[in-house]
């Protein structure tokens, strides 16, 4: 391997600030913060969320239901079809009416 040009390869603590998971890893991550952990100085890297809070593995993300979207579909544009349908009615009526 060639000198000066890989970055370190060294055990860092990842810590999720959400729920205050930490786990000790080897990486190359840049880091200016240490911990102390199990009495021995690692570097810090804060996570905004790992596999203890992610949505996806936690089990709390919510699948939107394909029937449910054309459900709400409809029911948002419920209003206007009912008028759009009631003209539609009315002028079909007045046609008849002026074919007669």
């Amino acid at each position: 391997m060639k000198e000066g040009i890989h970055p370190e390869y060294r055990e860092v603590v990842f810590q999720d600030m959400t729920c205050d998971f930490r786990f000790i890893t080897r990486s190359t991550a840049p880091t200016r913060e240490k911990i102390t952990l199990d009495g021995k100085e690692y570097p810090l890297v804060k996570l905004d969320t790992s596999s203890a809070s992610h949505p996806f593995y936690t089990g709390a993300q919510t699948r939107v239901v394909e029937a449910g979207r054309v459900e709400k579909f409809r029911q948002k544009f419920a209003a206007k079809s009912k008028e759009i349908n009631a003209a539609a009615a009315e002028a079909s009526a007045a046609k008849a009416k002026k074919q007669r």
